[in-house]
């Protein structure tokens, strides 16, 4: 058998990076972590071929190669998903279908030829059964969630990984949490599963002999979900092994806010080098956060409690959301003032949107406020339900705090404010590479001389030369991530 792997083009979205990636001259942020998985999962003997369309466009040769196209998708990637299907429709070559998308939304897709569903542990290998003895359903499904002691080591020889500006592992799924918006738990359910030591270094070991050097995003919803297993097993192992490599990595990951309660786990993070953490932090109204059942970050000092993740060696990244029925038009003014305060750089502030299958939706649903499907991206300025506040002035609010905290003259002003109160880890290391001094030329050509903001960046720029230079890269990376934003937001500024 000839297996392509497609994964769909993604349009322009704030985590894409799209505008960033141009001055390291990458491909992608991220690569296409759950088909390089879902490749180990194949046959051996079968040829494989991954192809993403962030990095190349599909051809009619492509798919006349294959005897089946894998197809896994975000609900984002929907339009180019379709695009792909109908190609291989046209071409009689047999499709089979997978991921986030196509587990939530089967039914719109008439035309693939077979639906793997949910989590590839379990359905996969049934699939695989019945192909052989040549009697494949159309649709496989199941309820319940796998052992994660049975997913395999990703193919990352399918990938040309210099194309991406950082590597992905998986070490957990679940979520102990509940939030009414949030689609993780019916995903992945709230009991938190997790890979073994064993597992990870493995993983570890293979993007190292891969030769990568660099950034790893461990993808995880909440990585923190098993605290204990965390600090007894899996971070004495990862620290070992990082000083045994001398520090090759550093990594990303997400978690929930209550990480700024467990001092020594941010300092077991830190040491074994973790350098950022993405935290949904959603709003900093307590009614809000009562609505939308997010219990972990109620009745917090949350502004306190990002500083002291800060302080103890993480630089924290956020989720906010704007839309929920008890916001009143001052969350606008309250949330820009928010992450001005916090020294959050990279706030990701986007409209409420109503995920099928979660507990927001069928809720909206049974109040008859349900529009349509949600575009799956909550930073295109539309929601798929009625809001309680009027919608105009709930997207002109959006773009209000979107200029307050991306314009130049703020931006500029809380990346100085960050720089001034991080303190990064003792054993976080920057790992340099040919394409920084490309990122540090275009970034004087482009945000220096260029851009009309030009001399904020100057002023950054020489305060951090002369204050703090050995965090010149991290100050250069925000300046392009900002570019980024402002570009994405288009016009806003």
């Amino acid at each position: 058998m000839k297996i392509l792997l497609v994964y769909p083009e993604c349009p322009d979205s704030f985590w894409g990076f799209r505008h960033a990636l141009k001055f390291i001259s990458r491909k992608a942020a991220q690569p296409p972590l759950g088909l390089v998985t879902i490749a180990a999962m194949l046959p051996e003997s079968w040829k494989k071929r991954v192809l993403d369309e962030a990095d190349r466009k599909l051809e009619d040769k492509d798919i006349e190669w294959a005897d089946m196209v894998f197809i896994s998708a975000m609900s984002i990637q929907k339009n180019s998903a379709r695009a792909i299907i109908q190609r291989c429709v046209n071409a009689g070559v047999t499709t089979v279908a997978g991921g986030p998308l196509f587990t939530a939304s089967y039914e719109d897709f008439d035309d693939v030829d077979h639906l793997v569903l949910n989590e590839a542990e379990i359905t996969l290998p049934l699939f695989l059964k019945d192909l052989e003895n040549g009697s494949p359903k159309r649709i496989y499904k199941t309820n319940e969630f796998a052992d994660l002691s049975d997913t395999p080591t990703p193919l990352w020889h399918l990938l040309d990984i210099k194309k991406y500006a950082q590597m992905d592992i998986q070490y957990s799924r679940g979520c102990p949490f509940d939030c009414e918006f949030c689609d993780i738990s019916v995903l992945f359910g709230r009991d938190v599963r997790t890979k073994s030591k064993t597992q990870m270094i493995a993983e570890l070991e293979s993007l190292y002999s891969h030769g990568w050097r660099g950034n790893i995003l461990i993808v995880d919803d909440n990585f923190i979900g098993n605290k204990k297993k965390l600090k007894k097993e899996i971070l004495p192992a990862i620290t070992e092994w990082m000083d045994e490599k001398g520090h090759p990595f550093s990594f990303h990951t997400e978690a929930s806010i209550n990480l700024a309660d467990d001092i020594e786990l941010i300092r077991m993070m830190s040491r074994a080098g973790f350098t950022m953490v993405f935290i949904g932090i959603e709003s900093p109204n307590e009614e809000s956060l009562a609505e939308c059942n997010k219990i972990q970050n109620r009745n917090r000092d949350l502004i306190a409690d990002v500083k002291k993740i800060q302080e103890n060696g993480l630089q924290v990244t956020a989720g906010f959301i704007l839309g929920f029925d008890n916001d009143s038009p001052t969350i606008f003014e309250r949330m820009a003032a928010f992450i001005q305060e916090s020294s959050i750089v990279n706030a990701m502030v986007g409209l409420l949107n109503a995920l099928p299958n979660t507990k927001l939706y069928k809720r909206l649903m049974n109040e008859g406020r349900l529009l349509n499907q949600s575009t799956g991206n909550n930073t295109d300025f539309t929601t798929n339900f009625m809001p309680k506040m009027d919608i105009e002035t709930l997207v002109e609010g959006y773009k209000s705090v979107i200029n307050k905290i991306y314009a130049p003259k703020p931006y500029y002003q809380r990346v100085t404010k960050f720089l001034k109160e991080y303190k990064p880890g003792k054993y976080s290391k920057f790992h340099f590479h040919s394409w920084h001094l490309e990122a540090f030329v275009k970034s004087i050509m482009t945000l220096g001389i260029l851009e009309k903001g030009r001399r904020y960046f100057w002023k950054l720029f020489f305060w951090t030369l002369i204050t703090r230079p050995k965090m010149m890269p991290m100050a250069l990376t925000f300046a392009i991530y900002g570019y980024h934003y402002r570009k994405y937001f288009g016009g806003l500024m």
